[in-house]
C-alpha cells in the first residue's frame, strides 16, 4: 500500500512539474505571442544575457535571437517575462505612448535597490515633470551656458593635469571618480576631498547589481548593491539633515531646490538625488574609455580634432581664457566625434518599459504586464540606418539626413523621458576632448577590452599614459 501511495506522490509531483513548465514555456497571451523561448523556469534565459562580450557589435544574446526569430522576440530575464524589440519603428512609437500604452518597467533588483515601488517613486507622471524641470534647471542648456561650462573645464584640466603624474591611469575608473566628484559637489556640496565616506565607489559597484536576481544573499551581487545602496542613503539623509539645521549654507543647488517642493517626502528627496547621481556620471565615463580607444585607433580622426580645437585657441585674443558657450557650438568635428562614439558606444543599450494593456505589433500580441525592452544599440548599430556601422567615422555625421539621425539614434531615449542631461554629457565629452587634444598627448599601456558586461551594460577598459604637450 505504501509502494502505491508513494508512487502516486511521484505520478502527482512529475504532472504538476510538467504542467508549471509547460505553463512557463507557453505564457497565456490574448493573441500571439513573438516568437522566442522563455528557457529554463524562473531562470529563464538570464545566464546567456549576462555573458561578456569583448565585442562593440550588439550583445551576442540579442543578436543570435535577431537572426533566428527576427527584430521582436520574447524571452524572459531574472523571473520576468520580457519582449525584446530591435525594430525602430515600434521602438519610436512606443517611446511616445508613455502613460498611454506603457509606463517605466525595470527589473526588481533595479526597483528595490532604487526605491521605485515605495513612496519615493519617481516613475508618477507629475513627480517626474518635476524631477526632470529640476535637473533641467541645474543641467540644462542655459545653465550649462551660463554657469557650468566653465566649472566643467577647470574640473578637467585639474584632472587631466594630475593624470599625467602618473605611471599609468586607468580611463574608466578615473574619469567615473572625476565625473561624480564634480556633480555631487554640484548637486549637494559634497566634497570628496574632505568627505569620509567615498561615494563615487560605492555607486560604480551598484551598476554591477541591476540584471541581478533580487536574492538577499551575502556574497551576491544584489546584495552587495543594497548594502552600498543603503551606505549612500544614509550619507544622503545626514547630508539633507546638515542642510536644514544649517539653512543658509549652500541655497540654491540641487538638493536645496528639491528638498523645498512639496510633492517630495525626505524619503524621496534622498532617492531622487541618489537616482539623478547614478545616472551623471557611469554612463559618460564608459563613453570617454571608449573614446581613449577609438582616437588611439583612429589618427586621421585624432588629426582633425586636434587642429579644430588648435584652431579655436589660435583665433582667442587671450589664448588662456575659458572656453566659451559660442566655441562650444563651433566645434563642428568634436561634436561628430562626441556623436559617433554615443552611436557606437551607447552606455544605456536599452530602455525599459512596462506594458500597461495588450499591445498589438506586427501580426504579435505584447501581454498587459509584460517588460518591453526597446533595444536602440541594435538601430544604431544597424546596416540599414549607418553604412558599415560597426566602423568609426566621424565624418558621416555631415551627410546623414536629420529624418534618419531622429528614427535612428537616441543615446538619450525619446519621448517625454528623454534624459535631461543630454546637453550637459555632450558639453562634459567636448570640453574633455578639446583640454585633452591640446594640451596632451597619450599612449595607451594596456588596451584592455572594449567590452559588454551583460546585454543592458557597456564598459570599456584602457590604461594610458598622458603626457603634456611641448611648445
Amino acid at each position: 500500500m505504501w509502494a502505491a501511495v508513494g508512487l502516486s506522490l511521484v505520478v502527482l509531483l512529475v504532472t504538476y512539474i510538467t504542467h508549471w513548465i509547460t505553463q512557463w514555456r507557453n505564457p497565456k497571451c490574448n493573441g500571439v505571442l513573438p516568437p522566442g523561448s522563455m528557457g529554463w523556469p524562473l531562470v529563464g534565459e538570464t545566464l546567456n544575457a549576462m555573458t561578456l562580450s569583448n565585442s562593440i557589435d550588439l550583445h551576442p544574446f540579442v543578436k543570435r535571437r535577431v537572426t533566428k526569430y527576427g527584430p521582436i522576440f520574447r524571452t524572459s530575464l531574472v523571473g520576468r517575462p520580457i519582449v525584446v524589440s530591435t525594430d525602430p519603428e515600434f521602438n519610436s512609437h512606443l517611446l511616445q505612448q508613455e502613460g498611454k500604452l506603457v509606463e517605466l518597467g525595470f527589473f526588481d533588483s533595479f526597483t528595490k535597490i532604487l526605491n521605485l515601488s515605495g513612496e519615493a517613486t519617481t516613475t508618477g507622471t507629475v513627480i517626474h515633470k518635476c524631477l526632470r524641470s529640476i535637473t533641467l534647471n541645474h543641467f540644462g542648456a542655459e545653465t550649462l551656458k551660463e554657469k557650468l561650462l566653465p566649472l566643467i573645464e577647470k574640473t578637467v584640466v585639474e584632472t587631466l593635469a594630475s593624470w599625467s603624474s602618473q605611471a599609468s591611469v586607468e580611463v574608466k575608473h578615473a574619469s567615473s571618480v572625476m565625473l561624480f566628484n564634480f556633480s555631487a559637489k554640484h548637486m549637494t556640496g559634497y566634497d570628496a576631498e574632505t568627505s569620509s565616506d567615498n561615494l563615487g565607489d560605492k555607486f560604480s559597484r551598484i551598476m554591477n547589481s541591476f540584471l541581478s536576481f533580487p536574492v538577499n544573499v551575502p556574497g551576491t551581487a544584489y546584495h552587495n548593491g543594497l548594502q552600498d545602496r543603503d551606505k549612500i542613503i544614509t550619507a544622503l539623509r545626514d547630508m539633507l539633515e546638515k542642510r536644514r539645521m544649517s539653512p543658509d549654507t549652500h541655497q540654491g543647488d540641487f538638493l536645496d531646490q528639491i528638498s523645498k517642493e512639496k510633492l517630495f517626502s525626505e524619503e524621496s528627496v534622498v532617492y531622487a538625488v541618489f537616482g539623478v547621481l547614478l545616472a551623471s556620471f557611469e554612463p559618460i565615463s564608459s563613453i570617454l574609455a571608449l573614446a581613449f580607444s577609438l582616437l588611439g585607433e583612429h589618427p586621421a580622426a585624432l588629426k582633425e580634432l586636434t587642429a579644430e580645437n588648435e584652431a579655436l585657441l589660435k583665433n582667442r585674443e587671450n589664448p588662456n581664457s575659458s572656453l566659451t558657450w559660442d566655441e562650444y557650438k563651433s566645434m563642428t568635428f568634436t561634436r561628430q566625434v562626441v556623436n559617433e562614439t554615443l552611436r557606437l558606444g551607447n552606455a544605456a543599450p536599452a530602455l525599459l518599459r512596462r506594458a500597461l494593456k495588450d499591445i498589438p505589433v506586427k501580426g504579435f500580441t505584447i501581454p498587459a504586464g509584460w517588460t518591453i525592452m526597446a533595444f536602440t544599440t541594435a538601430i544604431q548599430l544597424s546596416p540599414n540606418a549607418f553604412q558599415d556601422p560597426l566602423e568609426f567615422n566621424p565624418w558621416r555625421w555631415k551627410d546623414l539626413d536629420s529624418l534618419v539621425i531622429s528614427k535612428n539614434f537616441m543615446p538619450f531615449g525619446r519621448g517625454s523621458r528623454q534624459c535631461a542631461g543630454a546637453e550637459y554629457t555632450r558639453v562634459f565629452l567636448a570640453t574633455f576632448l578639446h583640454v585633452l587634444v591640446t594640451k596632451y598627448s597619450w599612449k595607451t599601456i594596456d588596451a584592455g577590452r572594449m567590452v559588454r558586461k551583460n546585454m543592458l551594460l557597456f564598459g570599456a577598459s584602457i590604461h594610458i599614459k598622458l603626457s603634456e604637450k611641448k611648445n
